[in-house]
């Protein structure tokens, strides 16, 4: 595979990136996950701005960073910061630029990632933005399927849950349209997948079904991506109240499944998945979430200039 250079290009949107990118960026992970330079970025600085929540983005982050001899600043309580004192996003963005060499940013706010990359000199890596993309998890999400079945390409999956909110999904979906994957929406009718995005696999001829019941789908998905149902996307509690819940796999579900499926999830997870399935073969969400070290120190390293 030919070289791309990386260097000082921002991640916002996996829309942003072509089959091919994405490609190189998982085969620069699997380079790194057998051999790496603990001082590669000991020069460099990550500015990490979490306005919302987060365990293991940030955390991964940080470890692929430390990993890599640098060094990360930042917060994760815009309560503690100069935002409490009515400072604009954008002076917080331009300010943290002279201090650090990169930032990744996690924001409420649909499209502030795209806002802060078009004012910001240093790169800007999208750690989500309200409902609309989580780039580097997809990422993560597509080493992890590579891994687990030696391909990307002609694989059914499952998206299971939040299809409205989830932005891992609207992700992952755009993603995996690159490979022709066949694609089994399960949702409640007030969680569907948005229309906008389904209009782009028609328009891709990508091959989709939708339904409100799992056991359907069970024994046709090669891969089950489990979602919560996000209760801080509701506007009304009390719509999330009669909809909590709604999807819950157990081992007794294993039974129903098809040979050498796998079960993943972006995480957190709250019931929808049994504590008994997580030592069975099938389950790999947490060796997804560890994947998100060794594919966020590739980007770092891409985006520094300091691997092609």
């Amino acid at each position: 595979m030919s070289i791309i250079n990386f260097k000082g290009r921002n991640i916002i949107s996996i829309r942003d990136f072509s089959k091919t990118d994405l490609l190189y960026i998982i085969n620069t992970a699997r380079k790194l996950e057998k051999e790496y330079d603990s001082n590669l970025l000991n020069k460099h600085v990550l500015a990490s701005l979490f306005f919302e929540p987060s365990t293991r983005t940030r955390l991964s982050f940080s470890s692929a960073m430390n990993r890599f001899g640098g060094r990360v600043i930042g917060f994760d309580n815009p309560d503690s910061t100069s935002l409490k004192k009515g400072e604009s996003l954008r002076d917080t963005i331009k300010t943290v630029e002279g201090y650090s060499d990169i930032i990744v940013m996690r924001h409420p706010v649909d499209g502030a990632a795209r806002f802060v990359s078009e004012i910001s000199k240093i790169p800007i890596i999208n750690a989500g933005d309200g409902i609309n993309q989580h780039p580097t998890q997809t990422l993560l999400d597509l080493y992890t399927i590579k891994k687990s079945f030696g391909k990307l390409d002609e694989l059914s999956i499952g998206f299971v849950g939040d299809l409205k909110y989830g932005r891992t999904v609207h992700s992952l979906a755009h993603a995996l349209s690159h490979f022709n994957a066949k694609m089994r929406f399960v949702s409640p009718p007030q969680l569907k997948m948005p229309e906008d995005h389904l209009e782009e696999l028609k328009e891709k001829k990508i091959k989709f079904t939708e339904e409100d019941d799992l056991s359907k789908i069970s024994k046709k998905v090669d891969i089950l991506y489990m979602t919560r149902i996000q209760k801080e996307r509701f506007p009304d509690p009390v719509e999330y109240q009669k909809l909590k819940g709604c999807y819950k796999i157990d081992k007794d579900f294993l039974s129903k499944t098809k040979p050498g499926m796998k079960i993943m999830h972006p995480l957190p997870r709250v019931d929808e998945i049994h504590p008994n399935l997580d030592e069975e073969e099938q389950s790999i969400y947490f060796e997804q979430a560890h994947n998100g070290v060794i594919v966020r120190m590739a980007l770092l390293a891409l985006l520094l200039g300091e691997l092609q």
